[in-house]
């Protein structure tokens, strides 16, 4: 009876494994199959198929957490791509400078956004100098309101822009917000609740209430827009949160950049809102007040970017390289993450090589230490090449521009890393303009002061240096 019993156990425990055995080879199976036909980039097919071999219930888990693109169907049926969401006017070459007629040839079949004429651009800087002006234009609204932020913190300086929406909105302004599902506080997200509560209609963006249903680090709304009556843009870096207000010496201060935009180019940011407002709540905005007719009103050629895991897939990245391609002189850019792919760190490196003076500024402590380890683990080939590197001291600067030969400017929501330029949605935009140009050329320089060496990388420890390694392995997610 013993022997029997026995017998059946073991029967019972092989047949457990053969189950879980034909369980994983199906899955890995099913990841191999969709990897093969979905992923483009080879090394990232051969990672997840690796990995569901390797570990098939586990390497699973990770792809359809990770791994897979829900978006992109759902994008389509509510036209997420600004060009569908108005009818934009087409225009002549003749808007940009004879010689970056390569260069907007290029981003006009990336976007397929015509450059506009005609606008004007100012910088801020911090919130202590973006705020103020951001809220008085709120406040002066007459008939729309549409704002978008990855971080809206209910602190200080959230309840003041909440209170200015709800004011706005009991005026008779009609008043749109959108607050990324986990920037804005995944369990909680106090600013939605107390939006909603007052009247003013907001929506998270990829946002559920189960977990299985939402991409917990994947596929966020980094954007940072907002449009007033249709005439007025701002964006760029800048969040809604207490700590941007450097001069209020709050705890752990973020420096940051943003821009305001008047003139035919508020359009297609107007359309972006629009696309991104008809993902999260299906309403369409058209026609006035969210649009209206622009007139040209300053001497900045200027067009707005998006990217993200849809119909806009990597044209922010696409961008970039057709800049570092056209570039005749010098590139400089500053960005709180570095974490590109071997696209652009060989563009990079091939800029420099060629001789064009190529200067990338990063934080030398940014508020993610991991990313710090992940960034010195990239950097030797481009210093190899030429490239220099400078380390911005504290505290964190959370801007984002980069200047193309002293004229051609590129500004927006989008790092430096592989999460902006693939599995974020993110906006930035476009301007050419030589002043602006030599403005962000005087704000950059003054970060170059501590200038990042081949030696420098050599001193870490081995440990150091394994650590930073293998954090790099990471890249995709980072």
């Amino acid at each position: 009876m013993e022997n029997a019993i026995t017998r059946w156990v073991q029967s019972t425990a092989l047949m457990r494994s053969d189950v879980e055995a034909l369980i994983g080879f199906a899955l890995a199976i099913g990841v191999t199959l969709h990897a093969l036909l979905r992923k483009r980039r080879v090394s990232v097919a051969v990672g997840w198929i690796g990995l569901a071999w390797l570990s098939p219930i586990f390497g699973t888990a990770l792809y359809l957490t990770f791994g897979i693109n829900r978006v992109s169907r759902r994008a389509r049926r509510l036209r997420t791509k600004p060009s569908d969401a108005t009818q934009l006017p087409d225009t002549d070459d003749a808007v940009v400078p004879e010689a970056l007629w390569p260069l907007d040839r290029a981003i006009r079949r990336i976007t397929s956004l015509p450059a506009f004429a005609g606008n004007t651009v100012q910088m801020f800087r911090n919130g202590d100098a973006g705020y103020p002006v951001m809220l008085a234009a709120i406040r002066e609204a007459r008939s729309s309101i549409g704002l978008s932020s990855y971080i809206f913190r209910d602190d200080a300086t959230g309840r003041e822009f909440c209170d200015a929406l709800v004011e706005a909105k009991a005026r008779g302004v009609q008043v749109r917000v959108i607050i990324d599902g986990i920037g804005g506080g995944y369990f909680r997200a106090p600013v939605y609740h107390r939006l909603t509560a007052a009247g003013v209609p907001a929506a998270l963006f990829m946002h559920s209430a189960l977990p299985w249903r939402m991409p917990f680090l994947n596929l966020r709304s980094h954007k940072k827009l907002l449009i007033v009556d249709g005439r007025i843009a701002f964006t760029g870096g800048l969040n809604i949160s207490h700590p941007n207000r450097v001069a209020l010496k709050p705890e752990h201060p973020i420096r940051d950049t943003h821009f305001r935009l008047t003139g035919p180019v508020v359009e297609q940011l107007a359309a972006a809102f629009a696309a991104d407002w008809a993902f999260v709540d299906g309403e369409i905005l058209d026609g006035p007040p969210w649009f209206v007719d622009l007139e040209p009103c300053g001497p900045s050629v200027a067009r707005a970017v998006t990217s993200g895991p849809d119909a806009d897939v990597e044209k922010i990245e696409q961008v970039i390289l057709q800049a570092l391609a056209c570039a005749r002189r010098s590139v400089r850019f500053v960005t709180p993450y570095f974490l590109p792919d071997e696209l652009v760190t060989g563009a990079l490196a091939q800029a420099a090589t060629r001789g064009i003076t190529v200067d990338v500024i990063i934080p030398r402590v940014s508020d993610h230490p991991y990313i710090d380890w992940a960034t010195r683990a990239h950097l030797d080939p481009l210093l190899r090449a030429g490239v220099n590197v400078w380390l911005d001291e504290p505290p964190f600067d959370h801007s984002k521009a980069m200047v193309v030969d002293d004229i051609w400017c590129f500004v927006g929501s989008a790092n430096w890393d592989m999460r902006s330029f693939r599995l974020n949605f993110e906006l930035n935009v476009e301007i050419i303009d030589a002043d602006l140009a030599a403005d962000l050329d005087r704000f950059m320089r003054g970060k170059m002061e501590a200038r990042l060496s081949r030696e420098d990388l050599a001193a870490r420890g081995l440990p150091i240096r394994l650590r930073d390694a293998g954090v790099r392995l990471l890249l995709p997610y980072l």
